[in-house]
């Protein structure tokens, strides 16, 4: 759930696929904002508090608009769970986190993905390709965590 910058909002995420916009004095709901299709499990107020940015366990982001609850773009590039989003200060941005371990940049005007980022995985260009011992399953798991099985390469 997120504050609006005036404190007047609140916008929630729900297991129900819904985002939703309360008035923050009364509790009083103000508006469903409906569109995901899995759980909603973070979203962001842009800066002017006109947009709220959405992140859902069906993999999308989508941007909407506050005054009149329309969804303006649904963004389909992760490949896990949306577990996290924020704005950037200027509102120019917003970014998404996945459960595929991708960071992404939007550019809130277009929707284009500018960067997408990636931290290393445990095993990351760890070479096993003349480890001994190792199960087929050890080897697939391994490769699943970033390591790489390249005759050519050394450890």
């Amino acid at each position: 759930m997120a504050f609006s910058p005036d404190g007047k909002t609140i916008a929630s995420g729900s297991r129900d696929q819904t985002v939703r916009i309360w008035e923050a004095g009364s509790g009083r709901l103000l508006m469903v904002l409906q569109g995901h299709t899995d759980w909603v499990r973070s979203v962001a107020f842009s800066p002017l508090g006109d947009l709220i940015v959405s992140g859902s366990q069906d993999q999308s982001v989508r941007l909407w608009e506050v005054s009149s609850g329309t969804c303006l773009m649904s963004l389909q590039e992760h490949a896990g769970w949306v577990c996290s989003v924020a704005f950037s200060p200027d509102g120019s941005a917003f970014v998404s986190c996945g459960y595929d371990g991708i960071i992404k940049s939007w550019d809130a005007r277009t929707g284009i993905c500018c960067v997408s980022m990636r931290s290393d995985r445990p095993y990351e260009r760890m070479n096993i390709a003349g480890a001994r011992g190792l199960t087929e399953m050890q080897r697939v798991t391994l490769k699943a965590l970033g390591a790489i099985e390249d005759a050519g390469e050394t450890a």
